[in-house]
């Protein structure tokens, strides 16, 4: 996306230059076909009026059409940089006997429409200037030879150094604006994940949600859990520790489902797994095996012994009806608080509750 704004940049560029380049070109004609000059026959002005014709209506169809692509200015080059010297050529033969430096001041004026419009483009700035001065060598017949070589030569030195110091600055900045892509993605990724136990955090699970239900057809179901007493285990063992439960906790729980699940920190010491494409019963093995996983880790907690003297979890699943995720949340939510009050270390499937246990409130628990 990056790099195509700036394509699109140095295509905005590449229009302007060619409407300004149209616009000297026809402003130029025009002002030889509207001088008073008896000596030339209209004929001999045919260039000129060829030139302020088509310039106008390219102008006009890109005006009218600017969202267009314009791939036409090596071609407007080339072709007004033959006209101009048709012109120089036509009007040599009626003023070489009278103005000895017409050839050089010709010349200049050529030069002077491609310094001004195609500054960016050695290309077109050759092919507009390029018959022009080989027709000028030729008329001058050694006459001006240096100076009209130098009129030449410096100005295509100069714009031959600026056009590979531009190409080099675009490169530079195409590299640029890649590595600035690649950082956003990588920080775009990393925002979406808990630092501590590199799951995914609420923003990560929204993103990979809406792929999810975009491209997922079957049933769902969102396992909410819990680590039982974690908020007795921290005042007791320290955050230091708590952290480090935590951290284990969340790789039991990730190795516990399958690689198509997506878990989450949900929060605190709550974690929220999507399981995908499976029935009441899997979901309840797999959030068994959540559980037994988590007391396998047999990590210390004396301040749990109501329950077990480790570390333990409690859980609550609900199904996933017509992508209404928050409505399947909150029914995951009713099913741990219940767990929570049957004891801890349980699971509770929300479709398995009786509906005179839903009637309590789904209060936060500790």
């Amino acid at each position: 996306m990056i790099l195509q704004s700036y394509d699109e940049l140095l295509h905005s560029r590449h229009r302007l230059s060619l409407m300004l380049f149209l616009f000297l070109n026809t402003a130029t004609s025009l002002f030889f076909l509207c001088s008073n000059e008896k000596s030339m026959p209209l004929a001999l002005t045919l260039p000129t009026v060829i030139i302020a014709a088509i310039g106008p209506v390219i102008l006009l169809w890109m005006i009218l059409k600017p969202s267009g692509k314009f791939p036409i200015l090596n071609m407007a080059a080339l072709i007004t940089g033959l006209l101009w010297t048709w012109q120089i050529v036509l009007k040599y033969s009626l003023v070489f006997y009278f103005d000895g430096s017409f050839l050089v001041i010709s010349l200049v004026g050529v030069f002077f429409i491609s310094t001004i419009t195609l500054g960016d483009h050695l290309l077109a700035f050759c092919l507009h200037t390029g018959p022009a001065s080989l027709a000028i060598l030729l008329l001058d017949h050694g006459q001006h030879t240096l100076l009209i070589l130098f009129t030449i030569a410096l100005p295509l030195f100069g714009f031959t150094l600026h056009h590979l110091m531009q190409r080099r600055g675009d490169r530079f900045t195409r590299r640029l604006m890649h590595q600035l892509y690649v950082e956003k993605e990588t920080y775009s990724d990393l925002s979406m994940l808990d630092p501590l136990t590199g799951l995914y955090n609420r923003r990560g699970l929204k993103n990979r949600l809406e792929g999810i239900l975009e491209n997922h057809a079957g049933s769902h179901y969102v396992l909410l859990l819990d680590i039982d007493h974690f908020k007795a285990y921290n005042d007791n063992y320290g955050h230091a520790m708590g952290d480090q439960a935590l951290a284990r906790v969340s790789v039991a729980i990730r190795d516990a489902v399958r690689s198509r699940d997506i878990v989450t920190r949900f929060g605190g010491e709550e974690f929220l797994v999507l399981l995908t494409n499976v029935n009441e019963s899997i979901a309840m093995k797999l959030s068994d095996r959540i559980r037994q996983y988590v007391l396998d880790l047999k990590i210390p907690h004396r301040f749990n012994e109501q329950v077990a003297t480790h570390v333990t979890l409690s859980a609550g699943f609900a199904p996933l009806f017509e992508n209404d995720f928050d409505g399947a949340l909150a029914n995951a939510d009713r099913a741990l608080y219940l767990a929570k009050n049957r004891g801890r270390n349980t699971i509770l499937s929300y479709e398995d509750i009786g509906r005179s246990a839903l009637s309590q409130p789904a209060d936060a628990l500790q």
